[in-house]
């Protein structure tokens, strides 16, 4: 890794030394950032077991001490209370800027940090658009919007240029968290090392600038961008957003308010381990001007058979989740106002509700997961450190009272967590195979 340290003594100068006593230290920065759409700081330093100590990236980070292990078993993971996050990859969203209502594209989403950080933000208003072209990748993403208990996310797996073209001016807020040659990542990854070269940051900046260009005409006028990578090179990050500006010149920098890191560029950040995470570089850009007409929006509003209803109106309060419903094969959702979808390779709108199956009704995880303890007709609440979150979690039955009948929520100390049928003062286990502890 001469070549690579050569760069960086280049890029930092007199500061060079300090990058190397972090850089080759066995320490390295793991944290988690507290999902609020589910749990509160408090309620989680409550309950996690460890000190919770503060990020300087966003207020909902925290540091996860280097004694801590095998976090994500933990029921609180497992409820989506929680999501575990490099500290410095909290950046770029802070300084997104996100408020309630806002229709935000995260444009490069998997796994899911960002999203469900975006979503937090959200706070169940507006909407997140996650993309991510790798199928592979997506299905994960999926599975953590689904865990984080967002309800008001589209996930799709399409080719950024695609989907950018549709959904001209369509956006408030963009994110681009660019595929890069990862060298925030070499202390934590050694396969970002091997893949290192030269050649390959080259490449990934020519990448980068072609979904640069694809991202902005997804964007509403007056609209804004963050673009952010967790790599260090001047050539994809500098330089990609330099050319970006010079070929669209309705594009400007600015200010997002944040002190984190050091400058970079004309308002931009960079994140070095001795700043406090891995490392992340972000910058905030505005659309001033440009083409782009909102498309049409589609309402859905199917009607859906009487079991359906009747399950729901059981089940959960107050119809929690509105009711917008739309029918797909034999899947029900409960979605909301959007463009036309067709051939962007749609894999989730709004909420999985149920499954219709012959003569009843199979409920999905990701309602009950989005639902809060006042959105349950029936639920049992278990302690973190109870015998019975752990066989739940486990896919085994467990006693409850006799009297609660028919589906009921699982809670642990307060935060949903999945599912069961209740009978007989028993609960069979609904939560999902995929997701159950060893």
């Amino acid at each position: 890794m001469e070549i690579f340290l050569e760069r960086m003594k280049s890029l930092l100068g007199d500061e060079f030394g300090e990058f190397l006593k972090y850089y080759n230290g066995s320490k390295t920065f793991r944290g988690l950032r507290v999902n609020t759409l589910k749990c509160s700081a408090d309620k989680l330093s409550r309950l996690i077991g460890f000190e919770l100590k503060n990020t300087p990236f966003c207020r909902e980070g925290f540091y996860i001490p280097e004694e801590v292990k095998s976090i994500g078993n933990s029921p609180l993971h497992h409820a989506g209370a929680f999501y575990v996050q490099e500290p410095s990859a909290t950046s770029a969203v802070e300084m997104l800027g996100v408020e309630e209502g806002d229709k935000v594209l995260d444009l490069c989403a998997a796994p899911g940090g960002k999203s469900t950080q975006i979503a937090a933000k959200l706070n169940g208003k507006g909407l997140l658009w996650s993309n991510e072209i790798v199928k592979s990748r997506a299905i994960i993403l999926l599975s953590n919007i689904e865990r984080m208990g967002v309800r008001n996310a589209v996930v799709s797996n399409c080719r950024p240029d695609a989907l950018c073209e549709k959904l001209k001016g369509y956006f408030d807020k963009i994110l681009v968290d660019a595929p890069c040659s990862g060298e925030g990542m070499f202390r934590k990854n050694c396969g970002a090392v091997s893949e290192w070269s030269v050649e390959h940051v080259k490449s990934c900046a020519v990448r980068q600038l072609r979904i640069l260009n694809s991202a902005k005409y997804a964007l509403k006028e007056g609209g804004e961008l963050v673009y952010s990578t967790c790599t260090f090179s001047r050539e994809e990050n500098e330089e990609v957003i330099t050319r970006f500006i010079k070929e669209n010149p309705g594009f400007s920098i600015v200010d997002s308010g944040v002190s984190f890191g050091r400058p970079a560029l004309e308002y931009a950040r960079r994140i070095l381990p001795q700043d406090g995470g891995e490392g992340h570089f972000a910058v905030k850009l505005r659309k001033n001007s440009g083409e782009g007409s909102v498309p049409d929006l589609k309402k859905p509003g199917a009607k859906i058979p009487d079991i359906a209803e009747e399950f729901y109106d059981d089940t959960f309060a107050d119809r929690p989740f509105g009711d917008k419903f739309e029918i797909i094969g034999n899947n029900v959702y409960i979605n909301f106002d959007l463009p036309d979808t067709g051939g962007l390779n749609v894999l989730r709108k709004g909420i999985l509700f149920a499954e219709l199956k012959k003569n009843r009704i199979e409920p999905c995880h990701h309602a009950f997961m989005c639902a809060k303890a006042g959105d349950l007709n029936r639920k049992v609440d278990l302690d973190i450190n109870s015998i019975e979150i752990k066989k739940f979690l486990h896919g085994e039955e467990i006693e409850i009272p006799p009297s609660l009948k028919g589906y009921t929520g699982v809670l642990v100390n307060g935060i949903s967590t999945g599912f069961g049928k209740a009978s007989g003062g028993r609960l069979k286990n609904k939560y999902p195979k995929g997701l159950r502890t060893l």
